[in-house]
């Protein structure tokens, strides 16, 4: 049977409202932690408050809100890779390593926390540092994914120009 327009838009609707659903910002969510929902989740909605202070770029107000998520679930790689990504974007290097070292005790493969650290590597010089997340993200992303791209993009750049082009993950 072949796809009309209005099935197709069907759909894409039911793929974007699940992508958008409470249920899809609940403590640990994509980070292989607990799949509870937002609504049952004690932390949701503090999650959901610090992934919209993200999405807003207010990285000072998406902070407290974190802290107390990991307070609340201390195994959520997730909040530990957005609160190194909030005090790197902030401008606060040893916070944001320290964060992600934390993501990545967790999660050792999570994609998010290898990116950006890779990239905080770049920003503060040590292209060695960079190119073993990279290596640990062709790992972990058997098909390929986005945060690979990226930080091979943001790896190629520093090769050619000898500095960290913030444009992209940052």
């Amino acid at each position: 049977m072949p796809w009309t327009l209005s099935t197709l838009l069907a759909t894409a609707t039911v793929v974007l409202s699940l992508a958008i659903a409470p249920d899809a910002f609940a403590v640990g969510a994509g980070g292989g932690g607990s799949k509870a929902s937002a609504s049952r989740s004690a932390g949701g909605d503090i999650w959901r408050k610090a992934k919209q202070a993200i999405a807003a770029r207010e990285y000072e107000k998406a902070i407290p809100h974190l802290l107390k998520t990991v307070e609340l679930n201390p195994k959520n790689a997730d909040a530990y890779n957005y609160l190194g990504y909030s005090h790197a974007r902030l401008g606060r290097p040893d916070d944001a390593l320290a964060f992600y070292l934390n993501a990545l005790k967790l999660e050792p493969e999570h994609k998010g926390a290898n990116e950006y650290l890779g990239e905080l590597h770049l920003m503060l010089g040590d292209l060695g540092r960079a190119e073993e997340r990279l290596a640990t993200l062709d790992r972990a992303c058997t098909f390929g994914c986005v945060e690979y791209d990226l930080l091979k993009e943001a790896v190629a750049e520093y090769k050619a120009s000898g500095k960290y082009v913030t444009s992209k993950g940052f």
